[in-house]
């Protein structure tokens, strides 16, 4: 009969054993706290996403369905495009029915123009005809709008509070954009509904005087279209700048509204021709007939630098301005800069 030996075991002594049981237990529970301050770290991402979130407006059925009675919550290519479309048509519509039952004589209307866009116009001009007169008045409601509505923060109807609050918005914006994009998105919830009538009035006595005191039914109300046109508009401004930030508040953007002047060269990153320019397939220059509807610019803060240092301000052409050349007018040389608003056939 065999003999076979007793199977060979490892053998630790208890002091090893002990040893090396506290280490797995003191590196579980190393393990385990970081587990722990994981969990905490993305609660308080979360909470501070939500947080941001909140002040920008999501989930505020109330404040939605309020701005998007002003043009919707959020802005988009499509929703510029769309609500610039509709308040060019209003723009089309009016300079039309000037057009077609003046309240005077079309040199007086191209006169007054003149007046208030380029600081004068010269006796001896021929006279006007009516597709010049009514681009030209398509082109002062585009100035009108551009900086008498999108680029003044219109909140309230008290025009020094109005002007106090833009100066406000721009401090805050070269200091810190995310501050910025709050307080706009805030102060904009609680803007007036539309423009009153005392607003309406001064907005055009600051940018088209002449013009308006010449269209006004009694030399002080603005005309009902043009306040239409107005009403439109900074519904058209308050959707652009009471929209959200979709950047998770890390930066902001916000709009200005351009008009290219009269006479001006065209720049095709600028300016979108509504005609066809003759010249230009030529090869030629041309220049600036009217502007029938502003363009955007989307100014944007570039990130952070290493250093700490905010990137450089940046101005981006959403939306070219809206442009019939001199060409299209058949004009055949204007020089509003030489001659303070040479305009005639």
């Amino acid at each position: 009969m065999s003999y076979s030996a007793p199977p060979q075991h490892d053998i630790v002594s208890g002091e090893q054993y002990r040893y090396a049981l506290t280490n797995f237990r003191i590196a579980h529970e190393k393990v385990e706290q970081q587990r722990i301050q994981l969990q905490e770290q993305e609660k308080q991402v979360a909470l501070l996403r939500e947080r941001i979130a909140l002040l920008e407006g999501a989930g505020d059925e109330a404040l939605g369905a309020r701005s998007q009675k002003a043009g919707g919550s959020s802005v988009d290519d499509f929703s510029i495009k769309n609500a610039a479309s509709k308040l060019e048509k209003l723009i089309n519509r009016w300079a039309a029915e000037v057009i077609r039952t003046p309240p005077t004589y079309l040199n007086d209307i191209r006169d007054a123009i003149l007046s208030d866009i380029a600081g004068g116009s010269e006796s001896d001009l021929p006279d006007a005809s009516p597709i010049i007169v009514q681009n030209l008045l398509r082109h002062s409601m585009a100035e009108t709008i551009s900086e008498g509505v999108v680029n003044c923060l219109i909140v309230t109807n008290s025009t020094e509070a109005n002007v106090q609050l833009t100066r406000i918005h721009e401090h805050l914006f070269a200091r810190d954009p995310t501050v910025a994009c709050v307080w706009r998105r805030q102060t904009f919830s609680a803007a007036v509904e539309s423009c009153s009538q005392e607003m309406s009035a001064h907005i055009l006595s600051e940018n088209i005087p002449s013009l308006a005191m010449l269209l006004s039914p009694d030399g002080k109300r603005a005309a009902e279209s043009v306040v239409q046109i107005l009403d439109a508009a900074y519904s058209f401004s308050r959707m652009l700048h009471g929209a959200k930030s979709f950047s998770g508040g890390t930066t902001d953007t916000f709009y200005r509204a351009f008009v290219p002047e009269l006479g001006s060269m065209l720049y095709p990153r600028q300016i979108e021709l509504v005609k066809r320019c003759m010249k230009s397939e030529r090869g030629e220059a041309d220049r600036v007939g009217a502007t029938v509807f502003p363009g955007l610019v989307k100014v944007s803060q570039g990130l952070m630098e290493a250093n700490g240092q905010r990137g450089e301000i940046v101005q981006t052409v959403v939306r070219r301005a809206q442009v019939i050349c001199e060409c299209a007018l058949g004009i055949s040389s204007i020089d509003v800069v030489e001659t303070n608003g040479r305009y005639g056939q």
